[in-house]
């Protein structure tokens, strides 16, 4: 039996602690959080106990899982924390703000035999998960180039909150929904980001609320399947907007160039244009929930042993390496390289 607790006992937190305590295997033992009107609603909610602080959390409970869902730079350290304690750790992304502390996470839950997670659901999404087989199955040839868009009515609900506050978001809109895109488009892919351009635009506030970055992606050479010259690069431009129309959810399209065909994806519907031929599909999509549900048994089937993890922290780690990278070549007005993985 896994003793699970919630780290950041805010909406998604207390949904995360509910799933959790609904699989099996798993108890919900407690959660942490700094504010007592938070604590009283998972005391209220959940009937466990709340800690103020994830110390008095560990020191109280005999824990062997944490999810971590708190503001964005306070990741590193609670779950280096976590990792400490041979605690297995899930955390919601972003996973961090800087590339190395990405990378000494993922050196000490190696060096323990703990499991890592980063929470990008779009890796249990019908929707993404088709596109994925498409581009594994060859149907548009060898992918050559990219492009996806994201935008929501983003700043004016976070204008006022911890996420339009650089101290606590590490950035805005590019590392909050934009994190989705970023890694949905090299995961889908199975692609590794090389280089990239950026213009970042914050309009007015403290954080960026419109990007726009330009890439190149390497396809890992276990997805190549062709004997043509430069088989694996991949051209990429991607906009994201934080000031858009769509709320709660973004809105969103992604289109995939290959030699053979193309992939079109307009939130809803994916088109393949293939040798003449067109195909459809519209893949129902769970609710929140049920993603959520998805993903964090796949964490606890992974401690198991029982299944492959579909959200390694490898994910995430590409991820904060390219929106660093990104707000890096904003900031020169140059082309930056992305740091691949620590070797």
């Amino acid at each position: 039996m896994h003793h699970a607790a919630c780290l950041g006992l805010g909406d998604l937190g207390r949904l995360e602690a509910r799933v959790l305590d609904s699989l099996d295997g798993v108890r919900l033992v407690g959660g942490a959080d700094p504010s007592p009107d938070a604590r009283d609603r998972f005391e209220s909610e959940l009937h466990r106990p709340a800690y103020e602080t994830l110390d008095d959390l560990l020191t109280s409970e005999d824990v062997d899982l944490v999810t971590i869902v708190t503001p964005h730079t306070l990741h590193y350290d609670q779950a280096r924390e976590c990792l400490s304690r041979d605690v297995h750790v899930h955390i919601e992304k972003p996973m961090v703000t800087e590339r190395s502390h990405a990378d000494d996470l993922i050196a000490r839950a190696d060096a323990h035999g703990l499991v890592l997670a980063v929470g990008y659901q779009r890796h249990f999404d019908p929707r993404f998960r088709e596109i994925r087989r498409l581009v594994d199955d060859g149907r548009i040839g060898r992918p050559h180039m990219v492009v996806g868009h994201l935008e929501q009515e983003w700043i004016r609900w976070t204008q006022h909150q911890w996420r339009s506050t650089p101290d606590l978001s590490g950035g805005g809109q590019l590392y909050d929904s934009g994190s989705h895109l970023l890694d949905v488009l090299c995961w889908t892919l199975r692609a590794e980001p090389t280089t990239v351009t950026a213009t970042v635009d914050r309009r007015g506030h403290d954080v960026d609320v419109n990007s726009a970055l330009t890439m190149t992606l390497e396809r890992r050479e276990s997805a190549v399947r062709t004997r043509q010259p430069n088989p694996a690069s991949i051209t990429a431009s991607v906009g994201v907007s934080g000031d858009g129309t769509s709320v709660p959810d973004p809105g969103e399209s992604l289109r995939i160039w290959g030699t053979d065909g193309t992939i079109s994806f307009d939130g809803d519907t994916i088109t393949v244009r293939e040798a003449g031929m067109t195909y459809e599909t519209t893949p129902s999509v769970p609710d929140f929930e049920e993603l959520t549900r998805r993903k964090l048994g796949n964490v606890v089937d992974a401690i198991d042993g029982e299944a492959e993890l579909e959200i390694p922290a490898t994910d995430g780690r590409r991820v904060v390496a390219l929106t660093e990278a990104a707000y890096e070549a904003a900031e020169r007005g140059e082309r930056v390289s992305v740091p691949g993985p620590e070797k």
